[in-house]
């Protein structure tokens, strides 16, 4: 938690607004998607699917896989209190939607889909697009495809219950991805080899975003190494998540942004 803090407070000292950006990419992403404060049909929908879990009081048995599909946790959870705890907040969930709504991807990545909150922005925002959402506990993944299946059935949607490096080692580059969220294993190791095994898929075009960057020590380290890849041109961090782009028109540059 302390680390967490000083580097909140660091993020603070460094972060700008619109009003520090020369880039007309990055200035119009700011001012027409995220700084975008007029009220939109769909968080009314995206408020539904939350209220939905957090008056569901069952228990489920959750369990979080490591590298290898080895499982390193397993206990019995009340869905209202993951939907609480450890879902994502209302907040981004909404800039999530406008993210995707301003991008429009074709086909988009979620790597973690727990109880499917994130996966209802990104879906909402195009409602056009494919969306493959990936989840290694079976019993939070089976929870979120109901509700998709109740809320969103005309939307083009897939969810898979396997361990993630073991899809993106055999099937990641079934097609372009245009957008790729990753939250699914906030470690170093992960989060690098899921970045690598995904670079092929990208397009001059693809947006990324990483979960948790300032998480931990090493989840800053993996972010750094990220940012000074050659084929990554441009990346806005915002302090819970980091923003990835390839676009290859761009000159190499790194922003920090509040959000």
């Amino acid at each position: 938690m302390l680390f967490q803090i000083q580097s909140y407070l660091k993020f603070l000292w460094n972060s700008k607004n619109e009003h520090g950006v020369h880039s007309p990419f990055v200035f119009n992403l700011l001012t027409k998607c995220f700084y975008d404060k007029k009220a939109k049909p769909e968080y009314a929908i995206l408020k539904k699917y939350r209220k939905s879990l957090l008056e569901n009081k069952n228990f489920i048995e959750v369990t979080d896989f490591g590298a290898g599909s080895k499982v390193f946790k397993s206990n019995r959870r009340q869905i209202a209190k993951i939907a609480k705890t450890a879902g994502i907040s209302s907040k981004r969930a909404e800039l999530l939607f406008r993210v995707t709504n301003y991008f429009k991807p074709k086909n988009v990545l979620e790597i973690g889909t727990s109880l499917g909150l994130a996966t209802s922005a990104i879906a909402l925002g195009n409602k056009d697009s494919y969306l493959l959402s990936l989840e290694g506990c079976e019993n939070t993944q089976s929870i979120a495809e109901s509700l998709f299946n109740t809320q969103f059935p005309n939307h083009n949607f897939e969810f898979l219950n396997l361990e993630f490096g073991e899809f993106l080692k055999g099937s990641a580059n079934i097609c372009s991805w245009d957008l790729v969220y990753f939250d699914g294993n906030h470690s170093k190791k992960a989060t690098l080899e899921y970045f690598e095994l995904l670079l092929s898929s990208a397009n001059n075009d693809s947006v990324w975003i990483f979960d948790d960057i300032h998480w931990s020590p090493e989840m800053e380290e993996a972010w750094k190494i990220i940012k000074n890849h050659p084929k990554v041109t441009v990346t806005i961090d915002t302090f819970q998540w980091g923003f990835v782009f390839f676009r290859y028109e761009q000159e190499k540059e790194h922003f920090i942004i509040r959000a």
